[in-house]
Parts: structure tokens; C-alpha cells; sequence
């Protein structure tokens, strides 16, 4: 018969390392989406939606007197009071001609009628400063802007609201 061997000792040979691990990807960068009006119920800074001399007061007029009247120029630029979001931009509401309506949270809302031409429309976002329409003729057959702000859906004077 063949010579037997010893059997040789057992010798502990370490595990063989993991594969090397992917590093996960980063994550793409967020998308650059449209920004939203605040969320906070604080007013908005105001600013002047255009130069021009108050023509009607707050509640001065029947039907529209919810706002003030500022006189200017057929064609003169309007501008957004404050930054937020275009919720309405048409003429489908009697009294006001082209009109836009601008949300600026959950809280303020402002009004822009007597318009000749919209610049902007529903959806858009806007910046406070940013020419959002063309003044054109008021009551009367005169060059003006009918600018409302509300708080909570009511009416407000807005020149409680607007610099001085």
C-alpha cells in the first residue's frame, strides 16, 4: 500500500476582500422651478405700481371704489407693488378693462385695472418693480391706473400700505 501523509496543519487564509463599492452618484441638482409667493400671511413689501398723482381716493368711486385711482399717461409703464404669482390677467370683469390680479401670498392679493396692454399672464411670476402692463384710460376717458389691494379678500386702502 502506498505511505500515508500527514495530514497537513490547517492554515487560516484571510477572507477575500469585498469588491471595491461603487460610490453611489450624487443626486442631480434640484430643478430651478418657478418660485412660489411666500407662504407667510405677512404683507408683502409695497412699492408704487407707477408715478403719477392719486386722481381717486379710496371708496371716492361707485363700482370700482374698492381701490385708488393714480393718474399717468396712456402707455405708461405699470408695475408689479410686489413680487407673486399673475392669477388673473383678462378682461372678462365690467369695470375694469384689461386687468390683472397678482397673489403675493397666502394673505395679500393686488389689482391692476384700466390697463392698455397686458405684459404679463396667468401664471407668470413676478418681481416687485418688474412692468407688468401699460397704463390706459379710466372713467372719465383719462389715462389712469386702478390699483386695489386686499387683505384676506378685502379691500384695503393702499395708501395704508404703500410708501410714502
Amino acid at each position: 500500500p502506498p505511505p500515508r501523509r500527514a495530514p497537513r496543519a490547517a492554515t487560516a487564509t484571510p477572507p477575500a476582500p469585498p469588491p471595491p463599492r461603487e460610490t453611489p452618484a450624487a443626486p442631480p441638482p434640484p430643478r430651478q422651478a418657478q418660485p412660489l409667493p411666500p407662504p407667510a400671511s405677512g404683507a408683502p413689501g409695497w412699492a408704487w405700481p407707477v408715478r403719477g398723482p392719486v386722481v381717486s381716493a379710496y371708496g371716492a368711486a361707485s363700482g370700482t371704489g374698492r381701490g385708488i385711482g393714480i393718474g399717468g399717461e396712456v402707455g405708461q409703464d405699470i408695475r408689479a407693488a410686489a413680487s407673486g404669482r399673475v392669477v388673473y390677467a383678462g378682461g372678462g370683469l365690467v369695470g375694469y378693462g384689461q386687468l390683472l390680479i397678482i397673489r403675493h401670498n397666502d394673505t395679500y392679493l393686488s389689482a391692476y385695472g384700466h390697463n392698455d396692454r397686458l405684459v404679463v399672464a396667468e401664471g407668470d411670476t413676478v418681481e416687485r418693480g418688474q412692468v407688468i402692463a401699460a397704463m390706459g384710460m379710466g372713467p372719465g376717458r383719462r389715462p389712469q391706473l386702478h390699483f386695489e389691494i386686499r387683505r384676506n379678500g378685502t379691500p384695503v386702502d393702499p395708501l395704508g400700505h404703500l410708501p410714502r
